[in-house]
């Protein structure tokens, strides 16, 4: 576990880039946050126009349909899955800003997977930023770890400090014949997450955080339910997400023609009367399957009620 303080330089390159926060500036009153898989925005084999290519790069084409959608999503918090490290998310940065959109805060996690990696892009200071690498479990005859691990990024609101954690669990590939969609290690991973989620925050009835990420699976799995519950204890609440068209899938496998609710929202008990309208929006513009085999989901956080007491803070 590394753990940023607020007060400590962002400039680490691959950590965090950015500046200060300065305890004068003023925090928002909404924050808005959106998760999103960048589908391997990284060197990785692709076939490329009918050509089998070994480590190539994310095709200029959908890196520009990607930063478009970033453009519409407009969002103060960008929580990021399947970014290759921190040359990518610099890359990233620069190319964003020079469109003129900038998100001078970012943090990346050097974590197992050297390929696909979780990070944040922020508009808004950033305060704790903890790396969860040691995330362990059993998992039939050995220990593994949560292979992504978990990003803990803590935010300054209006009403105080809002926490988003970043997860990508693993994908249903694997070479193991007794756990065929790796359903088993999912769930494990989840629980594992989910356990350190609840060491930092053991009442979630009071505390103020978000979880955001690819699940790899649907809401009946053990992977979605356990961030849900442990046991009789309500751990966070699943943000009711659509599209325009009212439908609420997040990911298209293509091979197999099939459209499925992967990525997520959920919002601790404490926290969730502050989701602005109680749903988040799927996002479903023009650019995004051209971007991406996910669809981003966005949600914004009202720090204050209208009469003026605070919902993201004491």
């Amino acid at each position: 576990m590394m753990c940023f303080p607020w007060a400590f330089w962002w400039g680490l390159i691959g950590l965090c880039l950015g500046g200060r926060l300065s305890a004068t500036e003023s925090a928002p009153v909404t924050m808005s946050i959106a998760t999103d898989n960048m589908a391997n925005y990284n060197l990785t084999d692709r076939k490329i126009e009918g050509a089998f290519m070994t480590r190539y790069p994310k095709p200029e084409k959908k890196k520009t349909a990607l930063r478009r959608v970033i453009h519409d999503l407009d969002v103060d918090v960008l929580a990021l899955q399947e970014i290759g490290g921190s040359t990518f998310l610099r890359e990233l940065q620069r190319d964003l800003r020079t469109e003129g959109l900038n998100y001078p805060y970012a943090h990346v996690l050097e974590a197992a997977d050297d390929m696909r990696r979780v990070a944040v892009l922020s508009r808004m200071p950033m305060g704790d930023v903890i790396e969860y690498k040691d995330l362990e479990f059993q998992y039939f005859e050995g220990r593994e770890t949560v292979k992504r691990g978990m990003l803990e990024v803590r935010f300054p609101t209006a009403g105080g400090e809002v926490t988003v954690f970043v997860v990508h669990l693993k994908s249903r590939w694997t070479e193991r014949r007794d756990d065929p969609t790796a359903k088993i290690r999912r769930g494990k991973e989840a629980t594992a997450a989910r356990d350190r989620v609840l060491e930092r925050f053991p009442d979630p009835q009071t505390a103020r955080f978000v979880i955001v990420g690819d699940l790899n699976d649907v809401p009946t799995e053990r992977p979605f339910r356990a961030f849900e519950h442990r046991g009789p204890l309500a751990v966070s609440r699943a943000v009711r997400a659509a599209d325009s068209r009212e439908e609420t899938w997040t990911h298209f496998y293509r091979r197999a023609d099939e459209y499925s609710r992967v990525d997520y929202v959920l919002v601790s008990p404490g926290l969730f009367n502050a989701v602005q309208g109680g749903r988040a929006k799927i996002w479903d513009t023009v650019d995004v399957l051209n971007a991406s085999d996910h669809r981003p989901v966005r949600v914004v956080l009202n720090c204050k009620r209208p009469r003026g007491d605070l919902l993201c803070g004491k």
